[in-house]
């Protein structure tokens, strides 16, 4: 695909709708112009691949609108997938020039692009965005111990929980709603991608659906549309505090 796509049309950085979550988010005036200049955005159609483990990347990026898994591919063939990418995450490490992970768009996919080169070269020269790089890597990396526990301890139902809550409450920072609201969000994932990321059969997974569902915990419209009514009682069955326990 041209790296220069004209699918989305670029926008300013100040109206970007990620901007207070991305790694530009601590940027000023003057430094927004120079990423201005560095970037492009690119755009993906649902299960395609934007980039393989091990080939070359020469840009960094930040998810815009979409959702993307990071999959790794053991010697035998078999397939983990080992994170997700939601909107205003960042994709690619400086100093770093190929990609550990296949990286797949699992919606249409949006990605904010910077030229890999002038980008670390900003980092040096600015350092609102090496700042704001070093707190997303934080959050990553207690999300994946997070994930850690939710992999090897939560039941079945606590692993749905807490992929919803995890999606929701992304959701509700992203589009700036807090308080008591109802979570309102279209989960990213089929069901059976579901069940890949979480360690768990289709079947469970759809049981564990209809579960919550039926207990009044959350309201479905389709397969994808979710309401939750009261988030506490969602962050109770994930099996986490309703004082902000999981990361998001």
């Amino acid at each position: 695909m041209d790296l220069n796509d004209t699918r989305f049309n670029p926008q300013n950085c100040g109206s970007c709708p990620i901007r207070h979550r991305a790694v530009c988010a601590r940027c000023d005036g003057d430094e927004l112009d120079l990423l201005e200049t560095m970037k492009f955005y690119r755009s993906f159609e649902a299960g395609q691949t934007v980039i393989w483990s091990g080939d070359r990347m020469d840009f960094v990026a930040s998810v815009v609108t979409g959702i993307a898994t990071l999959t790794q591919t053991m010697e035998d063939g078999r397939r983990q997938m080992v994170g997700l990418l939601l909107p205003s995450d960042f994709v690619g490490r400086p100093g770093r020039d190929s990609a550990p992970y296949d990286v797949t768009a699992t919606t249409d996919l949006v990605m904010c692009c910077f030229r890999r080169k002038p980008f670390e070269e900003m980092m040096v020269r600015t350092p609102h965005v090496g700042q704001r790089l070093l707190e997303m890597t934080l959050d990553e990396l207690d999300a994946a111990r997070e994930w850690m526990l939710l992999l090897g301890r939560k039941t079945a139902r606590e692993k749905i929980a807490s992929l919803m809550a995890i999606i929701g409450r992304r959701d509700a920072a992203l589009r700036l709603k807090g308080g008591k609201a109802p979570l309102v969000f279209d989960l990213p994932l089929t069901r059976e991608a579901m069940a890949d990321y979480l360690g768990l059969t289709l079947e469970t997974v759809s049981r564990q659906i209809s579960a919550l569902r039926r207990d009044g915990v959350i309201e479905l419209e389709g397969k994808r549309h979710v309401l939750v009514p009261d988030l506490d009682r969602l962050l109770e069955e994930a099996g986490d505090d309703t004082d902000g326990g999981l990361v998001v």
